[in-house]
C-alpha cells in the first residue's frame, strides 16, 4: 500500500510533492526546517558526519530516522478528537494536551465492532422469511455464497491494510491509494452511498418494528378495514412519516454529539448478541418443551389470527352447538343455516403448532423453495384441500397472503446487506495499537463468526418452525408477533427489544460514519464539485456532510419499503468489495515493490474469485441496479479524470499502465507497421527565446489539427550550454512546452536536450526521440523566415542538415511556411480549398495530410483539390481518369485537375511516379537550348533580377559587383516583388544537384581555386543561376563589369550551371502556374525537393524554395519518407 512509510511519495518528493493533500498525514523522513549553514555545521558538528552535511536536510541521519518513526502519529479527526475538542471547550487550557497513542486491541476495535455491523436489522427481519421462501438448501446457498465473498474481501483487504502504516479511512484510503485517485473517488463515492443507504434501511426496519410489532396503534394512516393496495399503501406512507421524524432525530443527535453514539455503541452491542442468544436458548428449549404457537389453518390456507378466538367453526357449549367468531366471518350470519363461503364449507379448520421443535422433523418439508407471486395465499404444504380452480377467491382479507413476488435473485438482494460491515475495523485504524495485526485476525474472526450463526441459523429455523409461519413475513398468523421471536426464550419481546435498539443504533452509526467518509474524499480534493463538504465545525465535525448525507437518507426513506431499499445498498456494497479485490490482485501480480504486506495468506486467485464472485451478485441481485450503480461510478471515473486534482498516489492502475506499455512497446518491436496501420508520428521541433518561450507556437495548433490520426506527438527542443550549468533552463523550457502543449490540446509528450550547439541538439532529437516501436516518423519543422540576413546564416544551415538528416534517417518532412498565418484552433473556414501540387509520388504523404486535416473542425468546410503536371507525350485526359479512379479507390473526395506544361518547363521535378498503379519510372528528359538561347535567358534572368543581386560579406565587395544590389539585411518579407535569385554564400556550388554532372576537385569552391574564377578564399562570389565562363559574350549589359565577372568561369562546369539556369526557370514557371490555380486556397501542399548533395549550394536550395513559393499565403512543403503511407486496399 502506498501509505507504506518507507516508500511513501512525501518521503522522496518532500512537502512541495503531490501527495494526497490530506494534512493528517504527515512523514517523518523530510528534515522540513531551514537552517543555516552555520547552524547546520554546528548540529552535527562531532557526529562524525561532515562528508554527507551537505545532504542532510534531503537525507537524514538513521538515528533521527528511527527517532521520528517512533513518535510517528497518524490519527484520524474522527470521534476521538471531537469528543477531546468539546471536553476542552469549557476552558482554554495553558498547555496543549498531548495527543494519547491509540490503545484499542483487536477484541474492541476491530472484533467487536465488525460483529455488530454485520449482525443488523435483516437476520430479525427478513431471514426467517428467506428460510420458508427459499428453502432450507437455498437459503443456505445464498448465505454461503454471501459470506465467501465477505470472506474473499477480507482477505484481499487484509493484505492491503498490512502493507504499510494504514491511514484514517479505512476502505476509500485503501481503494483510492492502490488503484489510483479514478477508482478511489468512484469507489469511494459508490461506497459513501451504500453506507448512507444502509443508514435508511436500519431506519426503516426499526419504523417497521416500531409500527407492526411494538405500538401498533400509533400508526397514523390506520390499516383497519383497508384491503390489498389500500392497506399496502397506509403502510408505506406510515413508513415516511415516522421515517422521516426518526431520520431529522438521528441527525439531531450526531450533530449534537457524537460522542454520545460512541458511548452507547457497546449497549447496542450487547441487545444484539442478547437477542442471538435468548434465539439459540429458544432453540434448545423447543427439543425439551416446544412453545405453544398455534396457528390456523382452513383447508391448507394460512388465517389471520386477528378477528377470532378460538380456531373452529362451532363449539359444543351448554350441551348446544354454537357458532364461532371464525363462522361469522365467513359466513352472512351466526346461524347454523347461514349462507357461507364456499371455500369454507368445502374445507375443515384445523389448528398446527407453529414451532414443532427440533426433534419434530420439519426440516424435511422445509428444504426446498416455496416462492410465491404477490397475492398468493400462504400454504401448509402437505394439507388436502378442496377448492374450484375456476371460483373467484372470496374473503381474502382474512388469509395470510404474500405482499410481494419471491424469486432466488430478489432473496440474494435482500439477504446480502446482513453481511456487510466487514470494513468497521479498517475504518478505526488510526485507533488501533497495531492495525497491521488487529485488522486481519479481527475481521477475519468476525466474518467467521458472524457466518456460522447464519449458517447454523438457516438450518435450526428450518428444523422448528413450521413452513407455513416462515413464509409469513409479518407474523400474522401468529398473533402479529415477530417470526423469530416466537422462537425465542424467555418470550418474544427480548427479540423485538433488541432488535428495535439495536437497528437504531446501527441507524445512527451510519449517519455518523457516511459524513466523516464524504469528509474525506473531499478534502483529498480529487472531485471539485464536493469540496464544499469537506468544510464543518471548529471541531471537525462534518456538519455539510451529515446535511448532504440526511438529505440522501430521506430518499431511501420515501422508498419506504426495506425489500426495495435493500437490494439498492446491496450494489455500492458489492461495487466496493469488488474494487477491493481487484485492488489487492493487481497488486500481487504487478509484483510493486512496495507490495510487501505482513498478512500472507492471500492469492491473487483468491482476490479474482472474489471479485468474480462480487460482480456476478451485483446482477443475480438486479441488473438494472447493477447497470446504475456502474453507471454512476463510470461518471464519477470519467469526471474525475477530466475535472479532478492530478494526483500521485503510486497506485496498481499507473502500474498497469507501466507494464501495458512495456507490452506494447516489446510488440511494436516486432516489425514496421502496415501501410494500413501507418499514421504520423511527429516530432516538432520548435525553437525557445532566452526567457524559455515558444517562437512558434501555431506549430502546435497546425500539430493539433494534423493529430486526427492519433498517432504520436514528441515536442522537441534544444538548449545551449552544458547539462550542469543549464539544466534550469531546460526546466523552464520543459515546462513553457508542456503549458503550450496544454493550451492547444496537443496529447503528447514533451523533449527537451542540452547540448553544445543547437546543430547538435536538433540532431539528437531527430535520431533518439520515442522509445522502442514507438518512435516519430515525421519530423514538423518551421520554415525560417529570415534566412536571407547575414546573422541568421546558422539557422539556415541548420534548417537544410534538418532536411538532409530526416532524409538520410527515412523520415517524413513537413515544413508550413508563413506559420504565423495558420489559423488557431479557435478560427473556423467556413469556405475554401486546400491544394496539392502533386509533382512526384512521395508514398502518398501529399494525400494523407489534407485528409487528416479535413477531420478537424478549423479545416472540416475546406474542399480538397488535387493537381498534377502533365508534359507533352502524357495523354492529360487519360491521365485524369486514372487519376479519379485512384482517388475513388482511395475513399478521398477531391477534385482533380490535370496542368499541362511542356519539357522545358519541368525539368526540376521529373516525373518519377504519376499514380501508385502505374508506377512511372521515365525520368523526363532535360531542356536542349542553344548557345544564343542560352545566353538569352541569362541576360532576361539577369536584367530581371539585377535589384535583388546582394554578397554575404558586404564588408569585402569585389569591384566588378554590381552596384544597385539589394542590402544585406532585406529579406522577402520586406521586398516581395524582387525576387532574390542572385549571389550565394562563398562556397555555393549548385542549387540541385544535376545527376548529368561530376563536378572536379578543382573550382570555384575548392579555396585554391583561380583568382579569375573565385577571388581569395572565403571572398569568392558566384551568381545563384550560373557559374559557367562565357569567353565570348557580348557586353550587352546595363552593367558590362559584372557580367563580365559572373561570366569569367571555368568552362568545365558548363554542364552544372546550365542545370542552376534550368532549376530556377522552372520555379518561376511553377510558380506562376500554382499561383493561377491556386492564389486564394486556403492551403497548398506541394512537394518539396531534395536538398543538395554538396554543402555548398544551401544558399541556392533556399532560394529555390523561395521562388517557388513565393505571392503564397499558407504553404505546407513535405516530402515523404521513403514508403507507402495510403493504400487502396481495405
Amino acid at each position: 500500500m502506498l501509505n507504506n512509510m518507507t516508500d511513501t511519495e512525501e518521503g522522496e518528493g518532500g512537502p512541495n510533492s503531490q501527495g494526497d493533500g490530506n494534512p493528517k498525514e504527515s512523514s517523518p523522513f523530510i528534515n522540513s526546517s531551514s537552517t543555516s549553514d552555520v547552524e547546520k555545521s554546528q548540529q552535527y558538528d562531532g557526529k562524525n558526519m561532515a562528508l554527507f552535511e551537505e545532504e542532510m536536510d534531503t537525507s537524514p541521519m538513521v538515528s533521527s530516522l528511527l527517532s521520528s518513526l517512533a513518535n510517528y502519529s497518524n490519527l484520524p479527526q474522527g470521534s476521538k478528537e471531537h469528543e477531546e475538542a468539546e471536553n476542552n471547550e469549557e476552558g482554554a487550557r495553558p498547555s496543549k494536551k498531548p495527543i494519547k497513542a491509540p490503545q484499542l486491541g483487536t477484541l474492541m476495535g476491530v472484533y467487536l465492532p465488525c460483529i455488530q455491523n454485520i449482525f443488523g436489522v435483516i437476520l430479525f427481519l427478513r431471514m426467517t422469511w428467506m428460510v420458508g421462501i427459499g428453502g432450507v438448501l437455498g437459503s443456505f446457498f445464498i448465505v454461503f455464497m454471501c459470506c465467501s465473498t465477505t470472506m474473499l474481501t477480507a482477505i484481499s483487504m487484509s493484505a492491503i491494510a498490512t502493507n504499510g502504516v494504514v491511514p484514517a479511512g479505512g476502505s476509500y484510503y485503501m481503494i483510492s491509494r492502490s488503484l489510483g485517485p479514478e477508482f478511489g473517488g468512484a469507489v469511494g463515492i459508490c461506497f459513501y452511498l451504500g453506507t448512507t443507504f444502509a443508514g435508511a434501511m436500519y431506519i426503516l426496519g426499526s419504523i417497521e418494528l416500531l409500527l407492526i410489532y411494538i405500538l401498533p396503534q400509533a400508526a397514523i394512516f390506520k390499516l383497519e378495514g383497508l384491503e390489498g393496495p389500500e392497506a399496502e399503501a397506509a403502510l408505506l406512507n406510515n413508513m415516511r412519516v415516522y421515517g422521516t421524524i426518526v431520520l431529522s432525530l438521528m441527525a439531531l443527535v450526531v450533530f449534537v454529539g457524537v460522542k454520545y453514539v460512541n458511548k452507547l455503541a457497546l449497549v447496542f452491542l450487547a441487545c444484539v448478541i442478547l437477542s442471538i442468544v435468548a434465539v439459540y436458548a429458544g432453540v434448545i428449549k423447543t427439543a425439551i418443551d416446544p412453545p405453544d404457537f398455534p396457528i390456523c389453518v382452513l383447508g391448507n390456507r394460512t388465517l389471520i389470527s386477528k378477528g377470532f378466538d378460538v380456531c373452529a367453526k362451532v363449539i359444543e357449549k351448554d350441551n348446544g352447538t354454537v357458532t364461532t367468531k371464525l363462522w361469522r366471518i365467513f359466513c352472512d350470519s351466526p346461524f347454523l343455516n347461514a349462507t357461507c363461503d364456499e371455500f369454507f364449507v368445502n374445507n375443515n379448520v384445523t389448528e398446527i403448532q407453529g414451532i414443532p421443535g427440533v426433534a419434530s422433523g420439519i426440516l424435511a418439508e422445509n428444504l426446498f423453495g416455496y416462492y410465491l407471486d404477490k397475492g398468493d395465499v400462504l400454504e401448509k404444504r402437505g394439507v388436502p384441500s378442496v377448492a374450484d380452480p375456476d371460483a373467484p377467491m372470496t374473503n381474502s382479507n382474512r388469509y395470510v397472503l404474500a405482499d410481494i413476488t419471491s424469486f432466488f435473485t430478489l432473496l440474494v438482494g435482500i439477504y446480502f446487506p446482513s453481511v456487510t460491515g466487514i470494513m468497521a475495523g479498517s475504518n478505526r485504524s488510526g485507533d488501533l495499537r497495531d492495525a497491521q495485526k488487529s485488522i486481519p485476525i479481527g475481521t477475519i474472526a468476525a466474518i467467521t463468526t458472524t457466518s456460522i450463526v447464519y449458517m447454523s441459523a438457516v438450518v435450526l429455523f428450518g428444523a422448528c418452525i413450521e413452513g407455513a409461519v416462515l413464509r409469513d413475513k409479518f407474523g400474522e398468523g401468529v398473533n402479529g408477533n415477530l417470526v423469530i421471536g416466537t422462537l425465542a426464550w424467555p418470550s418474544p419481546w427480548v427479540i423485538v427489544i433488541g432488535s428495535f435498539f439495536s437497528t437504531c443504533g446501527a441507524g445512527l452509526q451510519s449517519l455518523t460514519g457516511a459524513p466523516r467518509l464524504l469528509q474525506a474524499i473531499s478534502r483529498d480534493g480529487i472531485i471539485p464539485f464536493l469540496r464544499v463538504f469537506g468544510h464543518g465545525k471548529a471541531n471537525g465535525e462534518p456538519t455539510w456532510a451529515l446535511l448532504l448525507t440526511a438529505s440522501i437518507c430521506e430518499i431511501g426513506i420515501i422508498i419506504a419499503s426495506l425489500d426495495a431499499v435493500a437490494p439498492i445498498l446491496s450494489m455500492f456494497f458489492l461495487m466496493c468489495y469488488m474494487f477491493v479485490n481487484l485492488a489487492c490482485a493487481l497488486q500481487t501480480l504487478l509484483r510493486t515493490p512496495n507490495w510487501r504486506p505482513r498478512f500472507k495468506f492471500y492469492h491473487w486467485a483468491l482476490s479474482f474469485l472474489g471479485m468474480s464472485l462480487c460482480l456476478s451478485l451485483m446482477f443475480i441481485c438486479s441488473w438494472y441496479y447493477a447497470i446504475v450503480a456502474m453507471v454512476i461510478a463510470s461518471c464519477i471515473y470519467k469526471y474525475i479524470e477530466f475535472c479532478g486534482a492530478e494526483k500521485e498516489w503510486g497506485d496498481g492502475i499507473r502500474g498497469i499502465s507501466l507494464s501495458a506499455a512495456r507490452f506494447a512497446l516489446m510488440r511494436l518491436e516486432e516489425g514496421p507497421p502496415h501501410t494500413k496501420n501507418w499514421r504520423p508520428q511527429i516530432l516538432v521541433l520548435v525553437s525557445v527565446d532566452a526567457e524559455q518561450n515558444v517562437e512558434q507556437p501555431r506549430m502546435l495548433s497546425l500539430t493539433n489539427q494534423l493529430k486526427a490520426g492519433k498517432g504520436l506527438t514528441i515536442v522537441g527542443t534544444s538548449v545551449e550550454g552544458t547539462f550542469l550549468n543549464n539544466s534550469a533552463e531546460a526546466q523552464r523550457a520543459d515546462q513553457a512546452l508542456r503549458k503550450l502543449m496544454e493550451t492547444e490540446k496537443v496529447k503528447g509528450f514533451s523533449q527537451v536536450v542540452i547540448s553544445s550547439n543547437l546543430r547538435d541538439g536538433t540532431s539528437h532529437l531527430i535520431q533518439v526521440g520515442g522509445l522502442g516501436g514507438l518512435k516519430h516518423n515525421t519530423v514538423l519543422v518551421s520554415w525560417p523566415r529570415t534566412w536571407k540576413q547575414p546573422e541568421e546564416n546558422l539557422r539556415l544551415r541548420n534548417f537544410v542538415e534538418v532536411v538532409r538528416e530526416t532524409t538520410a534517417a527515412s523520415l517524413a518532412l513537413i515544413v508550413p511556411k508563413n506559420i504565423a498565418a495558420y489559423p488557431s484552433n479557435g478560427e473556423r473556414f467556413t469556405e475554401g480549398h486546400i491544394d496539392v501540387w502533386w509533382i512526384v509520388h512521395d508514398g502518398g504523404m501529399l494525400m494523407l495530410l489534407p485528409f487528416l486535416l479535413r477531420q478537424h473542425k478549423v479545416w472540416r468546410k475546406c474542399k480538397m483539390r488535387i493537381f498534377t503536371v502533365a508534359q507533352l507525350d502524357d495523354n492529360s485526359i487519360q491521365m485524369k481518369k486514372d487519376l479519379i479512379t485512384f482517388l475513388y479507390h482511395l475513399r478521398i473526395d477531391a477534385e482533380v485537375e490535370v496542368v499541362e506544361m511542356h519539357d522545358s518547363d519541368i525539368s526540376a521535378y521529373t516525373y518519377e511516379k504519376t499514380l501508385v498503379m502505374e508506377q512511372r519510372s521515365q525520368i523526363l528528359k532535360q531542356m536542349h537550348l542553344t548557345k544564343n538561347e542560352r545566353e538569352r535567358e541569362i541576360q532576361s534572368i539577369t536584367d530581371s533580377s539585377r535589384g535583388s543581386i546582394r554578397r554575404k560579406n558586404p564588408s569585402n565587395l569585389r569591384p566588378q559587383q554590381s552596384t544597385s544590389e539589394e542590402p544585406a539585411g532585406a529579406s522577402l518579407a520586406e521586398k516581395p516583388e524582387e525576387e532574390p535569385v542572385a549571389v550565394s554564400r562563398p562556397k555555393q556550388v549548385q542549387l540541385i544537384h544535376n545527376k548529368n554532372a561530376t563536378p572536379t576537385s578543382t573550382g570555384p569552391t575548392s579555396p585554391t581555386g583561380p583568382p579569375g574564377g573565385a577571388g581569395t578564399p572565403g571572398q569568392e562570389v558566384q551568381m545563384t543561376w550560373t557559374e559557367e565562363a562565357e569567353k565570348g559574350k557580348s557586353q550587352a549589359a546595363a552593367n558590362p563589369d559584372s557580367i563580365k565577372d559572373i561570366f569569367n568561369m571555368k568552362p568545365e562546369w558548363e554542364s552544372l550551371n546550365q542545370s542552376n539556369v534550368r532549376r530556377m526557370h522552372t520555379a518561376l514557371r511553377l510558380n506562376d502556374v500554382i499561383m493561377k490555380k491556386s492564389k486564394e486556397a486556403k492551403l497548398v501542399l506541394l512537394n518539396m525537393p531534395g536538398p543538395p548533395k554538396n554543402r555548398m549550394g544551401d544558399e541556392n536550395y533556399m532560394e529555390f524554395l523561395e521562388v517557388l513559393t513565393e505571392g503564397l499565403n499558407r504553404v505546407l512543403l513535405v516530402r515523404g519518407g521513403g514508403r507507402e503511407v495510403i493504400t487502396i486496399y481495405s
